[in-house]
């Protein structure tokens, strides 16, 4: 509701008076704050800085074989599918990481670029200052991630965007590997170990193939089979043959089928550490992008900062609200402007 009494056209008209009366030295102050302001953030006092960012998604899967060979593989584990907020978050905490902060100051010689000694004082502290300054990394409204830099080279500006985009890959892929590798030296030695195995057993069945032991059920059925037929025919040699490799059956056959029966089972196991063991070397030794871009940097044509018409705008009101402030103080406590005075000339004096 409008407040339409008296009084407040009364401090309405107030105000209007006291800005008229004063209104030469509002303008005098107005306008040197505007062309001090303009003065001072002009590029003989301030370095323009340029600005020039990447925008980037995260990738759902950080496993090439889960990608790609494990069977009934579920929409989260796609090659192809964006991150969501988990993955958004782990790249925010890599991008701040100190692993790619120390590998974009070494590769652009950034402490020489920003002007820090190595022999100054907090030459660390201070770096790590500027750099947090310049380059920013932040999740936007629609879960990407943008890597933002300042620089008052343009280029140079752009150049390093790109390049934390990459430095991305390597330094996750790194952390990656360093477990993948220790994984997949345990699954090799398993599935080797496996192999080993198995050849023990096979060599051990094809022994007892030597001997005669080839199918130890059809082989033990017929051979039984034939000696009814012999003992009927009175056949003594006959027998005596059929007898000497029923007993050979009988000693060696109990191994071939366990030997069998286990070799069946190994040879499953083996088929299945294999499948893990291809997994593991493909998670050691193959690398799979992290992010998709969505923009890359480029070098950028007008400056970010400083912003000279809102440093302008700001300075000018300021010194006018200070402006009148103070005249507003002088004009309603006489008193205190003659103690001003009156402390000054003691001063002099």
């Amino acid at each position: 509701m409008l407040n339409n009494s008296p009084n407040s056209y009364t401090d309405s008209f107030k105000v209007a008076m006291f800005l008229y009366k004063w209104r030469k030295t509002l303008l005098v102050l107005g306008l040197s704050a505007a062309l001090l302001s303009a003065i001072f953030t002009s590029p003989l006092f301030i370095s323009p800085l340029y600005k020039s960012t990447v925008i980037m998604y995260p990738s759902s899967s950080n496993s090439i074989s889960k990608s790609l060979l494990t069977e009934n593989q579920g929409p989260k584990k796609d090659i192809l599918e964006f991150g969501e907020d988990e993955q958004t978050e782990q790249m925010l905490q890599i991008l701040n990481s100190n692993r790619i902060r120390d590998k974009v100051i070494d590769r652009f010689k950034l402490a020489g670029h920003y002007g820090i000694k190595p022999e100054s004082k907090y030459y660390q502290t201070r770096l790590k200052y500027r750099y947090n300054y310049n380059i920013k990394f932040r999740r936007t409204e629609y879960m990407a991630v943008q890597v933002s830099v300042l620089d008052k080279d343009p280029q140079l500006a752009a150049d390093i965007a790109n390049e934390i985009a990459s430095l991305l890959d390597s330094v996750k892929s790194d952390m990656q590997k360093e477990r993948a590798m220790k994984g997949f030296k345990l699954v090799e030695a398993a599935y080797f170990s496996q192999q080993k195995q198995i050849a023990v057993m096979e060599d051990s069945l094809t022994q007892i193939r030597k001997l005669g032991v080839n199918d130890y059920e059809t082989q033990a059925e017929m051979m039984n089979r034939e000696l009814a037929k012999e003992i009927a025919k009175g056949n003594t040699r006959g027998i005596t043959a059929l007898e000497n490799k029923l007993q050979v059956l009988a000693t060696y056959g109990g191994s071939y089928v366990s030997l069998r029966e286990a070799l069946v089972n190994e040879k499953k196991q083996l088929s299945f550490i294999k499948s893990k063991y291809e997994e593991a070397k493909m998670d050691a030794f193959e690398e799979i992008a992290q992010k998709f871009i969505v923009e890359k940097a480029s070098k950028a044509e007008r400056k970010s900062y400083p912003i000279i018409w809102i440093n302008i705008v700001l300075s000018t009101l300021g010194a006018l609200l200070a402006g009148m402030l103070v005249i507003f103080m002088v004009e309603r406590s006489p008193e205190f402007l003659k103690k001003l005075k009156h402390k000054s000339v003691r001063t002099i004096k």
